[in-house]
């Protein structure tokens, strides 16, 4: 990989020159934005995405979580051109983004309406040269409480991507947070469940970066 811009004076120069400075070296790294939770500050599908950015983070991407309060935001409406600084903000990021890892709630079987509300924002991006997110790896996480329904979410969070024409990772992760997978203090458990839902969260940031970072490489 090359890289212009580069402090040595060289160009290109190589992407492993110690001169290369840190804006240089920051649009080299996958940026990864993580969507999803309620609007309930740390709820459990949001602790699920911290943690899976976090391992994204250990890898060397980049990243940005939108949860809670950044998804409050009004109805989508494709015909209103004004947009809420947050709103403005969640699209930003998507543009930019190179990988997302969406995180919904189980509620009655489907992906949570607050959710799909801040999905619904990427069609502001069907005017751009990259329509969409288009192309980049898609990472699954669903949380509730029991088995059928986050298998179901993540199958629709999984076609919602198909839709935008990005690729879902091999692997997407469905909590039953009805298993003692949470810590009362809110970390995943020392538990054989919440171990295994860590090491399901680690696998799926691993694929999500190694996915973004060979898509730019071939881009």
């Amino acid at each position: 990989i090359t890289v212009e811009g580069c402090r040595c004076g060289r160009s290109p120069c190589q992407s492993d020159c110690d001169q290369v400075s840190d804006d240089v070296t920051s649009t080299q790294t996958p940026f990864i934005v993580g969507l999803g939770g309620t609007l309930r500050a740390n709820s459990s599908t949001e602790r699920a995405l911290r943690y899976c950015l976090a391992s994204v983070e250990k890898q060397g991407g980049r990243t940005r979580l939108f949860s809670a309060e950044d998804l409050d935001l009004p109805m989508y409406a494709p015909h209103e051109l004004e947009r809420t600084p947050r709103a403005l903000e969640l699209v930003t990021a998507l543009r930019d983004a190179d990988a997302v890892v969406v995180g919904s709630p189980g509620y009655h079987g489907a992906v949570s309406g607050l959710v799909k509300n801040a999905l619904d924002y990427i069609e502001d991006l069907r005017e751009d040269p990259r329509v969409y997110p288009d192309n980049p790896p898609w990472g699954c996480i669903r949380c509730a409480y029991g088995g059928q329904a986050a298998v179901g979410t993540l199958t629709q969070l999984r076609g919602i991507g198909h839709a935008l024409r990005a690729w879902p990772t091999p692997l997407g992760v469905a909590i039953n947070s009805a298993e003692p997978v949470w810590a009362t203090s809110g970390d995943l458990a020392d538990t054989e469940q919440g171990r295994v839902v860590a090491n399901q969260l680690e696998l799926l940031a691993t694929q999500v970066l190694a996915f973004a970072t060979a898509t730019r490489v071939s881009a």
